[in-house]
């Protein structure tokens, strides 16, 4: 059992044992808010909630939050992406804050400053992040609050550029042109499937068959910190599915297996030494260039024996002459703004179906998305023709007659 007594300064100080053993202490300004705080904790000790209200003050929260990283089982992805957020935004604000001393105030104060400088979509994941670190320091019973709870987060909303779509047309004449002969067929099977860039560099032959023109998506190629591993199961469990090939992208795979053969371990694409292709190399190598020759980003033109390179920034056009086409290229590959992403693709494969009337739920399915609301949510904004069809269905009304 506790006790209160009195100190010498004229307070009152509630002291009680604790499970381990120690003797904490809390004191107050009258006998009876000493009393009434030791009789709180008593019942916290029999009901099993007691919380030492020294335990938050003694632990760090970055200490802490690099506990529960360590122990945390995630994804290697989910790990990394974690990683990274805890050291760039939440480490430079509360490495060496007491869990206890989070208030409330301090935290909004914290996500308003944030959203000063980073995406509304950024600063969710460092709210999630920073939450998660504090309800496992709650069941850990150093806390008993979540301090990031009710906090007021910036509104996600659609920005130019968040999803782009090509067009069939764009796709096959410009596209997939500008694509060097052996990654076209990479980029066929995005555009012409639907596939996530980890599902297309996790594929591998075993899941193909092109006789019957279809393919499975069974596994697929995780990138963390420039190393790709593969994962056997797919994003989701609807993620695991079986994907219709279109017979352009089913011709361009078997020439592709003719040429190239397979990888290491069955898999369909890889790069030149035989490895797994990297996205970020892909990207800067490979898709950046391939749109500017296509004509999807900004413009190469001829001024006598040099070549004029212009591209988009969020301030304007920029300019630049450079002695060859191919250094006119890669500069505006390297400082363009914006220009399709190789993940439009999967957006621009679901424009195509739902423009053309496939169900949403067969949609849904081809996608590999959970919920059919899902696939509404993103992808229902690009069916065309919606006011014709509206006028269409109201094209009976008529006033009567008034004879």
């Amino acid at each position: 059992m506790g006790y209160v007594r009195k100190t010498p300064a004229g307070s009152w100080k509630a002291c009680w044992r604790d499970a381990t053993g120690r003797q904490p202490s809390k004191t107050f300004p009258t006998k009876r808010e000493a009393a009434a705080f030791l009789a709180t904790v008593e019942t916290a000790r029999h009901t099993g909630t007691y919380i030492d209200p020294h335990a938050g003050k003694r632990m760090k929260f970055g200490v802490y939050a690099a506990e529960w990283l360590e122990s945390h089982n995630v994804e290697l992805t989910t790990r990394a992406r974690d990683l990274s957020l805890l050291r760039t935004h939440l480490l430079p604000q509360w490495a060496n804050a007491p869990l206890s001393a989070i208030d409330h105030s301090a935290v909004q104060k914290w996500v308003a400053k944030l959203s000063a400088h980073l995406s509304p979509a950024t600063v969710t994941e460092c709210h999630r992040l920073f939450s998660a670190v504090l309800k496992a320091a709650i069941r850990d019973r150093l806390i008993a609050i979540n301090a990031a709870a009710g906090v007021r987060l910036p509104k996600k909303r659609q920005q130019a550029g968040d999803r782009q779509t090509i067009s069939r047309e764009a796709f096959t004449a410009q596209l997939l042109p500008a694509i060097p002969p052996r990654h076209r067929p990479l980029v066929a099977l995005a555009g012409g499937t639907g596939l996530r860039w980890g599902e297309c560099i996790g594929l591998r032959w075993e899941s193909i068959d092109l006789n019957a023109g279809t393919l499975r998506v069974e596994r697929v190629a995780i990138e963390v910190s420039g190393h790709v591993t593969p994962k056997p199961y797919p994003k989701s469990r609807a993620g695991r599915r079986v994907v219709p090939l279109p017979s352009m992208v089913a011709d361009l795979l078997k020439r592709h297996r003719d040429l190239y053969g397979t990888g290491p371990a069955g898999e369909v694409f890889t790069n030149e030494a035989g490895t797994p292709l990297r996205r970020t190399l892909f990207r800067a190598r490979i898709w950046r260039p391939a749109l500017v020759r296509a004509g999807l980003l900004g413009a190469v033109t001829e001024e006598g024996e040099k070549f004029r390179a212009t591209w988009p920034t969020p301030t304007g056009d920029m300019s630049e002459v450079f002695s060859t086409a191919v250094q006119a290229v890669k500069a505006i590959a390297r400082h363009g703004d914006g220009g399709l992403r190789f993940h439009d693709l999967r957006h621009s494969y679901a424009s195509w179906l739902i423009t053309s009337g496939v169900p949403v739920p067969d949609v849904q399915r081809v996608m590999g998305h959970e919920r059919p609301t899902t696939t509404l949510a993103i992808y229902t904004h690009v069916q065309g023709g919606s006011q014709e069809r509206v006028l269409d269905a109201l094209a009976a009304f008529s006033l009567p007659d008034e004879g």
